[in-house]
């Protein structure tokens, strides 16, 4: 009896004690609950504050029956959602082949390396020059003549050969006793009397190296040269292309994935948003205890920040897009929200790996640029070599001149060889007195007439007889000679091709350097391929295992 009443004793003792504990636990909860809305209300209002977006699509959140109500923002800043713009991956290349500001700067190389091809080649562009120059001209106690002289040329150089040619077209109207009369002594011996002299003269002079300079000189080196860097500047640009090409096809897949990203942070949201409400409801029901609320809170919470970066992420993705494409920062396609609308393309068929490298090796535009560049270097080799040749080079020249005197006397004419009252101071006279003294004849001897022919009739004329005098068999004139000139020792041509080939050493060992990174990159991309093509494989047969097992289920 005793044993009983004692064991009724320890039991109530133990129902108090349990009491106990489950009133100072409740009392722990209902002190708890207060704190956690405090510090969650703590944290909103710490929260900085943001500009407004245009068109706020937002979503209320209520944590639970004793927090605060506050909105979250999952509009992106800067873009209006009611502008969206569907984008085809050919479409996002046409605009960057179009708009993008680095392509563009590629293209003008190349135009610019263009224009200066042109310049190289415009040296061989024929010159054609005329100079008319009219002078007066005096001397004291002379009269004055007034002198007209017309020169034109017309001169090139040659490209094939190196030669030059210079073709010439002179006339000129002088007086006779003038110092542009270069005819003077030719005038004088012919007896003329005429104020005017008129002189044309039409001819062609022709220079050609014969060893220097002749299968090369500086300028078809610079305009070779200048070929092969347009070359280049065309290699870079298709570089630089194929470079946006690529940049542009990466941005528009991040840009999907990233949209893709968002949809599963959303659905993964409101998967958590579902599993509080069925709390919630269990709560209510009494069948679970309410600190399971917080548990659940918090991992909405978590699911709302992993939608925010979601979609931090696709605006970064976008706004790469956008940089590719647009060629204006003003654009007002920056406030337009892109939808992309083509899918991913899966294929199961793999790389060939020899196959990749010899594209590699035939398209890639750095290792054609040091091919141009290797050609480059074999010019310089060339024109350096061709400078330790001596230099001749023939000269020749070949002409016709045509001389005409004005008006003058064509006709014979008759006078004394003597005229009278000149017998003091004439030297036929003194001649005439030997003739009388010494001769056994009658005397006087009577003074002789002299017959002076007229001037032919090719000299009489103006401009124009002195053109046709041109033609003349006894008008054409030439000259023809050589220049030679070699420098002794010639240490610069020297210098000059030792470091031609010297840089050649150098262009070689680049593009095989450059031929083992192509070849690097080139393994390394087909077997990430290989290694994307697996995993693809991996993770269809890992989905559909998981696909038979939630049938199963």
């Amino acid at each position: 009896m005793i044993l009983l009443h004692r064991i009724a004793f320890f039991c109530l003792i133990f129902v108090a004690v349990l009491g106990a504990g489950a009133q100072a636990a409740l009392a722990r909860v209902q002190e708890d609950k207060p704190q956690i809305a405090k510090n969650l209300a703590e944290t909103v209002s710490e929260t900085p504050s943001t500009e407004t977006v245009p068109a706020p699509k937002t979503e209320e959140k209520k944590v639970d029956s004793t927090t605060e109500n506050y909105t979250i923002n999952y509009n992106r800043v800067g873009v209006q959602n009611d502008r969206s713009m569907p984008l085809t991956l050919n479409e996002a290349i046409t605009k960057a082949l179009e708009n993008n500001n680095n392509i563009e700067v590629s293209r003008t190389d190349v135009r610019i390396q263009e224009t200066s091809l042109r310049r190289l080649v415009a040296f061989y562009d024929p010159t054609v020059s005329v100079t008319p120059v009219f002078s007066r001209n005096a001397t004291t106690g002379s009269s004055a003549s007034n002198d007209f002289r017309v020169d034109s040329s017309f001169n090139q150089f040659i490209s094939r050969g190196g030669g030059s040619y210079n073709a010439f077209f002179n006339s000129s109207q002088t007086g006779s006793t003038s110092r542009n009369n270069t005819n003077f002594n030719q005038t004088s011996s012919l007896g003329s009397t005429t104020s005017t002299t008129y002189f044309s003269n039409l001819g062609v002079t022709f220079n050609q190296p014969i060893f220097r300079n002749r299968s090369i000189d500086n300028t078809r080196r610079q305009i070779k040269i200048q070929r092969k860097r347009l070359q280049q500047s065309d290699a870079d640009f298709r570089r630089q292309t194929i470079e946006v090409i690529a940049q542009v096809q990466r941005a528009y897949w991040d840009l999907v994935f990233a949209l893709r990203d968002q949809k599963n942070r959303e659905e993964n949201l409101n998967l958590a948003r579902e599993n509080l409400r069925q709390v919630e409801a269990k709560i209510t029901a009494g069948s679970a205890a309410p600190l399971a609320r917080a548990e659940v809170n918090t991992e909405v919470a978590n699911r709302e920040g992993d939608l925010l970066v979601a979609a931090q992420q696709v605006s970064t993705s976008e706004n790469t897009l956008k940089t590719l494409i647009l060629r204006d920062a003003n654009s007002s396609e920056w406030d337009a929200a892109y939808i992309p609308t083509d899918a991913p393309v899966y294929s199961d068929d793999p790389v060939i790996l020899s196959d990749a490298v010899k594209d590699a090796m035939d398209n890639r535009p750095e290792l054609s640029r040091l091919r141009l560049q290797k050609e480059i270097n074999d010019i310089d080799i060339r024109y350096f070599r061709n400078q330790l040749k001596p230099q001749l080079d023939l000269n020749s020249t070949f002409s016709l001149g045509g001389l005409s005197l004005g008006s003058v006397n064509t006709s014979s004419t008759t006078a004394p060889l003597i005229v009278p009252g000149t017998e003091a101071f004439s030297p036929d006279a003194y001649l005439l007195s030997l003739i009388r003294t010494y001769h056994p004849g009658p005397l006087p001897i009577p003074i002789p007439n002299v017959a002076s022919p007229g001037l032919p009739g090719y000299f009489n004329g103006g401009t124009f007889r002195s053109l046709q005098n041109l033609f003349r068999t006894d008008a054409p004139s030439y000259s023809i000679g050589i220049t030679f000139s070699f420098p002794i020792g010639n240490r610069a041509a020297k210098a000059d091709l030792a470091g031609a080939q010297i840089t050649q050493e150098q262009i070689s060992a680049q593009t095989r350097s450059q031929e083992q990174t192509v070849i690097a990159e080139v393994r390394n991309s087909v077997q990430a391929l290989e290694t994307a093509r697996q995993r693809g494989l991996v993770a269809r047969r890992a989905r559909a295992n998981a696909q038979i097992q939630l049938e199963g289920e």
